[in-house]
């Protein structure tokens, strides 16, 4: 019997807004082995998500996904992150507005950082207004709250999850039919 053998898991780190969206998407992809929403990119260690809510923190809402680069990409990653949020709009994704909503990649390699690069080049050509989203080396990161964890899957018909996630998820659905688990 032969042996096949398991990929090792990679890390991204990306912020798109709210990061109970990007963790409803990221968490239904082939691939994906986890998703943990956090904060990362301000000097303040171990915030609290009413301190990052401030905007005084410098930190991100964000979220960390491991992922087995032999199902899906990093490109790939990439590339859907930038279909299900707006990488134009600075500091803010619809009526999330504050330097923790910012569009935001962490690259956690320098391969990562010369993708990312490649596919920022690519989607230029796709969105009307210039991509506003942030490329940064990697940065101290910190868990959110557990009742953040899961947001979505546990509060489906909270106001916020049923008008601003849930559109998110189905356009997923739509797009990436063939990527989901």
């Amino acid at each position: 019997m032969q042996q096949h053998q398991q990929s090792e898991l990679e890390s991204a780190v990306l912020g798109g807004g709210c990061f109970w969206c990007l963790e409803a998407v990221f968490e239904r992809l082939r691939g994906v082995a986890s998703v943990e929403s956090g904060y990362t990119g301000g000097p303040r260690p171990n915030p609290s998500y009413e301190e990052v809510c401030t905007g005084s923190t410098g930190h991100a809402e964000v979220v960390l996904l491991r992922f087995d680069p032999a199902v899906i990409s990093y490109r790939d990653l990439l590339e859907i992150f930038f279909t299900i949020h707006d990488p134009t709009t600075l500091n803010r994704q619809g009526n999330d507005v504050g330097t923790q909503y910012r569009s935001v990649i962490y690259y956690q390699s320098p391969e990562q950082e010369a993708t990312a690069r490649e596919v920022f080049a690519q989607m230029g050509s796709v969105w009307d207004g210039p991509i506003v989203t942030e490329l940064s080396p990697p940065q101290p990161y910190f868990r959110a709250e557990e009742y953040h964890q899961h947001y979505f899957e546990q509060h489906p018909l909270q106001s916020y999850c049923a008008f601003v996630v849930a559109p998110k998820v189905a356009k997923l659905r739509s797009l990436y039919a063939a990527r989901l688990k």
